[in-house]
């Protein structure tokens, strides 16, 4: 299942913080975040990280996979370490 976030309203996981940023990346992952709960308690994690514009979860896809559009300034060693440190399993998800 993918859900999605707006406006910190659950709607079907993509938080907006309401920046624009002239260089945009998109971060992909595969994790461990397999349950609604698991991605409801990032939401705290992801909101203090001002660099990431928004993020989403694919709970249907066989690698969880995490999606992040971010500024330039964010690095995929950022993301995995803070989800280390928050107890989950991340790595980055090759083409």
């Amino acid at each position: 299942m993918y859900f999605s976030y707006t406006n910190n309203t659950l709607q079907s996981v993509v938080f907006v913080n309401g920046q624009n940023s002239k260089s945009m990346n998109l971060l992909i992952f595969r994790t461990n975040i397999g349950t609604q709960k698991m991605v409801k308690s990032l939401e705290s994690l992801f909101r203090n990280i001002p660099t990431i514009l928004g993020w989403s979860v694919d709970l249907e896809d066989i690698d969880n996979v995490l999606r992040i559009e971010a500024t330039g300034e964010l690095e995929e060693t950022d993301i995995i370490n803070h989800l280390k440190i928050s107890g989950f399993q991340c790595e980055t998800l090759e083409d």
